[in-house]
């Protein structure tokens, strides 16, 4: 029975291919207005308005459709526009971030090359952390003892003189910032090798002020206040720091040509701002002049 039916279907279908061909055959062969090319344009004739008028109620389904497939290629078209945007943004910021820690690393070098501290073992330590408040001016390093880093030791960073170490745990320190009431500098005017102390400003802790210094003591406007470096048995604390270092610029100088002027100095580093610093981890050996 199954075989019947197969054969059967065969047969229709080899008889279908025949009539095709001959109809095509025909078609072909005979004049524009022969049987089977009238026929062909009454089907058409008939055929055409059905098709308009399916096309015309089919269009809104269709053009649904299409709205449909434009707004979601459109949303994934604006998902991985955003995408992209996210990781450009990103690069962007990481790019800029590295241009800002390399140009902070090169003035380091720049300062230990003008300043000849090679020699004292200057350690490189990125700012982990910052004092809460402005009286007590402190920053948390990520180098310690494993590092060489000791207390009492200068910090600096490309701009000038940071402040000093203060607390060492083996991979971490405190450094204790030359805005804080606690530090004390023995300094000179960079020019006319004027000295005094500098410590911060009483009520304004972003600032600092060089003090001790004479009547004849000639001190102006943007003259520039740098590191004694001095050694006296009297005052440990002068001995900390190597000469010539940078500390800022006076800015005004109160009761001028007295004993009892003050000096106002406005810091070179942003002590607020500070991402690397270096611990000279050697003491200044070279000979005083």
């Amino acid at each position: 029975m199954y075989d019947k039916s197969v054969r059967r279907r065969r047969a229709v279908l080899a008889l279908l291919v025949a009539c095709s061909l001959a109809l095509l055959t025909m078609y072909f062969g005979e004049a524009p207005n022969g049987a089977l090319h009238v026929m062909q344009r009454g089907i058409l004739e008939v055929v055409s308005p059905v098709q308009e008028g399916a096309s015309r109620a089919l269009k809104p389904f269709r053009d649904l459709i299409g709205w449909v497939d434009d707004t979601v290629g459109a949303k994934n078209d604006v998902k991985a526009l955003r995408r992209q945007l996210q990781e450009q943004r990103a690069a962007a910021i990481a790019n800029e971030g590295a241009a800002r820690e390399n140009a902070r690393l090169q003035a380091l070098l720049h300062l230990d090359t003008r300043h000849e501290l090679e020699h004292q073992g200057p350690v490189t330590a990125r700012v982990i952390g910052q004092s809460p408040t402005v009286w007590f001016a402190t920053i948390n390093v990520d180098k310690g003892s494993s590092n060489g880093v000791r207390v009492d030791q200068p910090v600096v960073t490309g701009d000038g003189l940071v402040g000093k170490v203060t607390a060492v745990s083996p991979h971490a320190a405190v450094v204790t910032l030359i805005t804080d009431h606690t530090v004390a500098v023995s300094a000179r005017v960079n020019k006319t090798g004027v000295s005094g102390m500098v410590q911060p400003a009483v009520g304004d802790p972003g600032e600092l002020v060089l003090q001790y210094t004479t009547s004849r003591d000639v001190i102006t406007p943007g003259q520039t206040i740098v590191t004694a470096g001095t050694a006296s048995r009297y005052d440990r604390l002068q001995d900390l720091f190597p000469g010539g270092i940078p500390i800022g610029r006076v800015t005004r100088v109160d009761d001028p040509r007295t004993d009892s002027q003050l000096v106002h100095i406005r810091p070179f580093a942003d002590m607020r701002r500070l991402e690397f610093v270096q611990v000279l981890t050697r003491p200044d050996t070279r000979p005083k002049a």
